[in-house]
């Protein structure tokens, strides 16, 4: 029975992921992928390959969720700077004590109203527990978001919410790793083609951290990646 996820596509759904991953895990631009493809025998356009990325991607975000492995209490949020159409957002990110991704939102704004939906979001994901306490820097959208977030029983009144800049030091790292893939990008077209994007990257990154599995192998990888979309080994 053929997969309907790959309905209509001229090349085979292996080779599809094979770009899609690849394009999410490491420094490449789409011309990089079509170079590489073209030495093995397969004329891809790299415009085709932007296609399958930004079609796939949420999809590989959304797949691996039911699987990841949940983050612990205590949670280290921050945000970083994205470039949409020369114009600076935002990618709000979290990970916890141990490093493993909480969630992350790209946001056109930075203020009290997108940092209570990234907590909101980050709260409804069902890999993460309520946190005990929660890390971020000295930016004064995070206080009256989290008090917002308490008045309307979305957090309890317990948690705990600390401004120690030299905590998040875990988050700015894993910042740093997700940065270096988007980088040769040299900036993305549309919000959309971003939120995508960032989807796949953030979902391929919580792969490698061993959030689905404590098997880190690329034979793994591949091979999970596949099976969530149906493709046998």
């Amino acid at each position: 029975m053929e997969n309907q996820e790959f309905k209509w596509k001229h090349y085979e759904p292996e080779i599809i992921l094979l770009c899609c991953r690849w394009y999410l895990k490491f420094s490449l631009s789409y011309r990089n992928l079509e170079e590489i493809m073209n030495e093995r025998g397969l004329n891809v356009d790299h415009t085709t390959i932007m296609r399958w990325v930004h079609q796939y991607s949420p999809e590989i975000d959304k797949r691996i969720r039911k699987y990841l492995k949940p983050t612990n209490d205590s949670w280290r949020v921050d945000e970083t700077y994205v470039k949409i159409r020369g114009r600076w957002c935002y990618l709000y990110r979290a990970v916890d004590s141990n490093g493993d991704t909480v969630d992350f939102m790209l946001s056109p704004t930075r203020s009290q109203i997108a940092a209570k939906r990234f907590f909101k979001k980050a709260l409804k994901s069902p890999h993460n527990n309520v946190p005990r306490v929660i890390s971020v820097d000295k930016n004064i959208a995070y206080p009256p978001a989290i008090e917002k977030l308490k008045e309307n029983e979305n957090l309890p009144e317990k948690v705990k919410l600390r401004q120690i800049k030299y905590l998040n030091n875990i988050v700015e790292q894993d910042h740093r790793a997700i940065k270096r893939i988007f980088k040769p990008m040299m900036g993305f077209k549309s919000f959309k083609s971003a939120n995508r994007t960032l989807k796949g990257i953030e979902a391929m990154r919580m792969i490698r951290k061993g959030q689905v599995n404590s098997n880190k192998s690329v034979l793994f990888e591949v091979e999970f990646v596949n099976q969530i979309f149906g493709i046998a080994n």
